[in-house]
């Protein structure tokens, strides 16, 4: 994986913030987005099992969160309500998302490094990459933060609505999601124009 934002940018007195997304292809609840701008002191977790998130553990995840929250030079996270994703789609609500948290960070990046291929621009310049996630550090880290933090806000919504399992799916289109919103309906919380769940009723 490349450290790219020590060992490319900071060399060259810029600083550059990895941004990810969490929760687009779910049924329920926010889509949300991290940026990170990692530190010199981030060096030991750059180094110690960083990954795209979803190849770690839940522990492991937990773990590096800490570790991003403490060490980065600057992080933050942004969120798309699931009013805004029906609003606008789910694509614009994802760079909504994304560009909520680069503009949380408090410190300004000379670069962004995306994941994925696509990306509305913001006024920072960026790099879009393909599965960045699994070869950026920058990136991995903001794939951390944007899936610990989205399913920390789905285990305080499977509180108020635990017929849907979210606790363990996170509202991603699970069987046995799909066949409680085909039980029960759906609630606030979900996506009505998503496959899966439109045309259910409405069980609030």
């Amino acid at each position: 994986m490349k450290p790219a934002s020590l060992s490319e940018f900071l060399m060259k007195g810029r600083l550059e913030a990895g941004v990810d997304e969490a929760g687009r292809g779910c049924l329920a609840g926010p889509v949300t987005a991290a940026a990170v701008i990692p530190g010199p002191a981030g060096m030991g977790w750059l180094a110690a099992g960083l990954d795209d998130s979803k190849r770690l553990s839940l522990a492991a995840r937990d773990a590096l969160r800490e570790q991003i929250e403490k060490e980065a030079l600057a992080w933050a996270v942004g969120w798309a309500t699931v009013e805004e994703i029906e609003r606008v789609n789910i694509l614009q609500a994802t760079y909504l998302a994304m560009h909520r948290a680069i503009d949380g960070l408090g410190v300004a990046p000379a670069h962004l490094l995306i994941d994925g291929n696509r990306f509305r621009p913001h006024e920072i310049d960026h790099t879009c990459e393909i599965k960045g996630d699994g070869r950026f550090m920058s990136i991995a880290a903001a794939s951390i933060l944007a899936k610990t933090h989205r399913d920390e806000r789905m285990h305080e919504l499977a509180a108020e609505f635990p017929k849907y399992g979210w606790g363990s799916n996170m509202g991603y289109p699970t069987p046995a999601h799909k066949k409680a919103i085909q039980e029960w309906g759906h609630c606030s919380h979900h996506r009505k124009t998503f496959r899966g769940v439109r045309g259910s009723l409405f069980s609030d």
